[in-house]
């Protein structure tokens, strides 16, 4: 069932939650800056987490060399989390990538993972199905300029993608403020890729981790980075997602363009899922 902002309800609080927020490629918990503030006034909880070398964490892209080195932080703060307590992970773009990890490696702690217009693998097959999609269905210049270098010892073969600022304003930013696209041009890193490493089977995610943990898709109608219609495609791939909530008129960063309409979401959808 899709959901639009006109679904959304206004649940008294009864149990505060504890979200977990998971920025996409380049980015860092700075981008939440906006929506923290939101949920936190409505009596919930928030964590936002920089992914290894990325926002203000203090590592070098150099020292980032594998996918659970980059979800260190995620995972590491999961830990943390006392048995018999659960969060709500929202993940954004690349970031779903690490909330679905995290889901599989901690089931028993998560009410639900929030997909907000983010990467959402299956079990079926390799984590990076859905990105090696996606650049299948990108042209190159669609990319603008959005750089792709090598990095690391020669022997791994790793490369890195970041965004420059004509992608930035035009695609990512383009519908919000320009002192949000001024910081975002100040904040962005180098983001690892590693599409050849999660291409082991090895790290294929499970049904009775990831997949017993209830999804909801959040789609956002104006993204010019994930196209609507590769987040429906990923929605009818996985299967089984509870809950697709639509928001109009929102681009990529919708937790700063949109970020109020975005909070009614996610404070309805935490209040559904105890």
């Amino acid at each position: 069932m899709a959901y639009s902002l006109a679904n959304a309800t206004t649940h008294p609080l009864q149990c505060p939650k504890h979200f977990i927020l998971v920025h996409g490629a380049c980015h860092g918990a700075w981008c939440w800056y906006k929506l923290k503030p939101l949920l936190e006034s409505a009596g919930h909880k928030v964590t936002a987490i920089d992914m290894a070398a990325s926002g203000i964490d203090e590592r070098r892209i150099e020292e980032v060399l594998t996918f659970d080195d980059y979800n260190a932080p995620l995972i590491n703060f999961m830990k943390s989390i006392p048995t018999g307590q659960k969060v709500v992970l929202v993940g954004h773009s690349l970031g779903g990538l690490n909330i679905a990890f995290a889901a599989d490696q901690f089931p028993e702690k998560i009410f639900t993972i929030v997909f907000l217009t983010a990467l959402m693998p299956d079990f079926r097959h390799k984590p990076t199905y859905v990105l090696e999609k996606f650049f299948e269905r990108t042209p190159a210049d669609a990319l603008l300029d959005t750089k792709f270098e090598p990095y690391g010892p020669p022997n791994k073969n790793l490369n890195s993608i970041v965004f420059g600022p004509n992608i930035l304003a035009k695609k990512l930013y383009h519908l919000c403020l320009p002192e949000d696209l001024a910081l975002a041009s100040l904040m962005v890193r180098p983001c690892p890729q590693f599409t050849g490493e999660l291409a082991d089977g090895s790290n294929y995610l499970s049904k009775e981790g990831y997949g017993n943990v209830p999804r909801v898709y959040i789609l956002c109608k104006e993204d010019k980075v994930i196209p609507i219609d590769f987040q429906y495609w990923m929605i009818e791939n996985v299967g089984g997602v509870k809950e697709v909530r639509m928001m109009d008129g929102m681009d990529h960063m919708i937790m700063i363009f949109g970020p109020r309409d975005l909070s009614l979401h996610l404070l309805d959808i935490a209040a559904e899922y105890d």
